[in-house]
């Protein structure tokens, strides 16, 4: 059913003040924000610097900037200053490991202190940073750390044995660094390994940033793909422009402004806007390293009256299945806004945190290739409930036919960008092939469908490839077909996305056996417990299905097209190339 637009009653927009979004996008310039991100006096341009030491150097380094809470309750709050020492102290440990200019060094950890220290300190050294989900297994690991070249990888006790059974296989990785902020004291260091709390407690607070320049390599996110290894899409220091205004006019974040945002930095979200867009803007930002409780997450909202809140339609949706008496029990006043991002955001989950929770969720779009948010619901103007919103001014978005020209309003197209904002990726790492292919005929190809209506709001439709989304994580069907052949049961396997109605997709696998293997309920539960060791908590198949064999091409390529349609009763389509 359609739903009425939202019109509440806005806030005027930090600064900006976008009451008219048609001239906000006339006016604004990219050049313009170079009169606040002016880079490193005396030349050069770093990501960390006008994150962190720039706010110090102007007079704000004792404003409160990072609040974390561990699983146990602890928790620890920093100012600016205090992160530029703790920052400068773990540049001065990568430093001395050898880090240079443009090495890559992985952080694979939980949600701890360090990590976003690390972060920002890889970036201060001019190193490149590859931050890594801690939910990922031994194969996802060697996948982007071998692809990467990674030089130094820092992580945990708890994690450190899923780099162990890979490490044969990474031959560029010189050191692991351990830290333990548990403080179990249990981990036997090998070889190549040291401890970066004992590294930290020697080294200076003082370290001058490499002065990088705006096109140096920064930060990299993998992603999946149809085919093939996850890619490393490759970001520059410039992209802070972008993050910038971003965080400002789509998520209305200013100095002193207390934010959270859900997103893990395994994920582009949890870089983009939990570490560089608030703290570029100033603001004090808070983490809980506990996961997913909704409870706990009205409580965390609540103690720390957030006001800025970024979070996932899945963890919207789980909320709303939590029901509508625990709200109640707290309060919410706090927040002047809420933001949506990862998958689209279903149209019922806007009414319900409006009825339920007094708050309307303003979804936004964007990738990882994209660095920062394209399309955006604005918080002073209506919120039409599905929609993803409007493009940012600095960035001009289209729905286009085949031939790359505009479709007229609410026709069905490719969701495509003017390449040239600041925070656009700039290559695949080391597949220049594959990056090409994502521009033709003037524009940047998202791989997403849509259409947008006469006001120019841009709706939805779904991807134009194989790609399944699940719970706003990306799955490539062939890293879960690739798991699965490994199995010694496995002869063949085929994967694909399931509509599910809290995680918008689900992976499907549909597997033949080898000869002496019984398709039994037990093997179904060992496959989905093997992917999971090997690739990530998110990318197991929540299905399997056995057959006797998969539908095939003539050159022997697995038709996941056939097997699409039929888990969902839709047209077979053109089967001319079938084997027969």
């Amino acid at each position: 059913m359609p739903y009425e637009t939202i019109r509440k009653p806005q806030k005027l927009s930090f600064e900006t003040q976008m009451p008219d979004w048609a001239t906000a996008r006339q006016q604004f310039t990219w050049e313009s924000l170079k009169e606040v991100l002016r880079g490193i006096p005396g030349g050069g341009f770093n990501l960390e610097y006008e994150c962190i030491e720039r706010h110090c150097e102007e007079g704000r380094g004792g404003d409160l900037a990072f609040t974390w809470e561990g699983k146990d309750g602890s928790a620890r709050t920093y100012t600016f200053d205090d992160m530029r020492k703790e920052i400068n102290r773990i540049a001065n440990v990568l430093s001395s490991l050898g880090v240079k200019k443009g090495d890559r060094v992985f952080w694979f950890l939980d949600r701890v202190p360090e990590l976003y220290l690390g972060l920002l300190a890889t970036l201060k050294c001019g190193a490149v940073a590859g931050p890594l989900f801690s939910a990922f297994g031994p194969e996802a690991v060697r996948d982007r750390v071998q692809d990467a070249g990674a030089k130094v990888i820092v992580t945990s006790p708890a994690l450190v044995g899923r780099v162990y059974e890979v490490i044969r296989e990474l031959p560029k990785l010189e050191t692991i660094v351990i830290t333990d902020r548990a403080g179990t004291g249990g981990h036997r260091y090998l070889p190549g390994e040291i401890s970066l709390e004992c590294a930290v407690a020697g080294a200076s607070d003082r370290f001058d940033v490499v002065r990088t320049s705006p096109e140096d390599f920064s930060i990299m996110h993998y992603t999946s793909g149809t085919t093939g290894k996850p890619k490393g899409a490759a970001h520059v220091h410039m992209a802070a422009f972008g993050h910038y205004h971003t965080a400002r006019i789509c998520l209305e974040l200013r100095r002193g402004a207390r934010y959270w945002c859900t997103a893990d930095p395994g994920w582009v979200t949890g870089t983009s806007y939990g570490i560089f867009g608030p703290w570029l803007n100033g603001a004090h930002v808070f983490v809980t390293e506990a996961g997913f409780d909704a409870e706990r997450w009205y409580q965390f909202i609540q103690k720390h009256r957030i006001q800025i809140w970024y979070t996932a339609p899945t963890a919207i949706r789980m909320l709303m299945k939590g029901g509508e008496d625990l709200p109640k029990k707290y309060d919410f006043t706090s927040v002047y806004f809420a933001g949506s991002v990862g998958e689209p955001l279903n149209p019922e989950a806007v009414v319900w945190g409006q009825r339920v929770l007094g708050l309307v969720f303003h979804d936004n779009w964007w990738q990882t290739e994209t660095g920062c948010i394209q399309v955006s619901n604005y918080a002073t103007q209506a919120v039409k409930p599905g929609s993803m919103g409007r493009p940012i001014p600095g960035t001009e978005a289209e729905v286009v036919d085949p031939d790359g020209k505009p479709c007229p309003a609410g026709v069905e197209g490719d969701l495509v960008l003017k390449p040239g904002w600041p925070s656009m990726f700039r290559t695949y790492w080391r597949r220049p092939d594959l990056y090409k292919s994502r521009f033709k005929k003037g524009w940047y190809y998202s791989g997403d469908r849509a259409k947008k209506d006469a006001d120019g709001y841009i709706w939805f439709i779904g991807r134009d490839d194989d790609v399944i989304n699940t719970a706003g994580h990306l799955v490539g069907p062939f890293e879960v077909e690739s798991a699965l052949i490994e199995h010694p049961a496995v002869a063949e396997a085929g994967v694909i996305g399931k509509p599910d109605p809290e995680r918008m997709e689900v992976v499907k696998a549909f597997v033949s056996l080898k000869k002496g293997f019984a398709p039994t309920e037990d093997l179904k539960r060992e496959l989905a417990d093997f992917v999971r060791k090997r690739l990530a908590a998110h990318a197991y198949p929540r299905e399997i299905e056995f057959l006797d064999g998969l539908p095939k091409t003539r050159s022997g390529k697995i038709m996941r097209r056939l097997l699409k349609a039929k888990e969902l009763g839709l047209p077979l389509g053109d089967t001319s190339t079938l084997e027969e």
